[in-house]
């Protein structure tokens, strides 16, 4: 007993002087200088309101995504088999979050249709947008910003539904922090287009 005091004694000086000093704890990972996103090209206008009465509803829910785009690094298609990340990059919040909420303002623009998320559609009888971001980033064998959405719309009565696969290409002057973000958005807006014309042309 005495023997297990007295070392603990002499230790306790050690972890106060380690405590001290930065260098003795690091939390995580030193963050980029700037986190990235996207950016709407159509969304409602502010103030404008919005309401379902009238209107076809559409619940748009988050997109499922592969392992390789479930965190917030940003990813490059190193060969057919292989993944990097951007270094020094870092989405603002996930993937499946930004995209859906693009398509959700992409599709809601024009006032054609009322737009809800998953949570509302519970209670809002209307079509269902879902699907699989497949792809979120970049090819480097292309030098290509790639986005790539499979695309599921089920529609109010049971039983049926649509699939229907959209990509969008953008060029990427260089692969680095500086450089991937507007490529990614730009093509991530095409993608959003296509999928509201496919959605209120059906």
């Amino acid at each position: 007993m005495r023997s297990s005091l007295h070392t603990a004694l002499k230790t306790l000086p050690l972890v106060s002087a380690c405590l001290a000093l930065p260098a003795c704890v690091k939390i995580g990972a030193k963050p980029p200088p700037q986190l990235l996103t996207i950016a709407p090209k159509a969304s409602p206008q502010a103030g404008q309101l919005q309401s379902s009465a009238g209107l076809p509803v559409l619940a748009v829910f988050a997109p499922d995504v592969p392992r390789k785009l479930d965190n917030l690094r940003i990813a490059v298609q190193a060969s057919p088999t292989s993944v990097a990340y951007v270094e020094k990059a870092q989405w603002a919040e996930a993937p499946r979050q930004m995209f859906r909420r693009l398509l959700a303002d992409t599709i809601a623009a024009d006032g054609a249709i009322y737009v809800a998320d998953g949570e509302q559609s519970a209670v809002l009888n209307g079509r269902r947008l879902s699907g699989t971001l497949v792809d979120f980033g970049i090819d480097a064998a292309t030098r290509e910003a790639v986005v790539t959405f499979d695309a599921t719309l089920t529609s109010a009565a049971p039983g049926e539904a649509m699939r229907q696969r959209f990509t969008a290409r953008v060029p990427v002057r260089d692969i680095d922090a500086k450089h991937v973000a507007g490529p990614i958005s730009d093509a991530a807006n095409k993608v959003a287009a296509d999928v509201a014309a496919w959605v209120k042309g059906g």
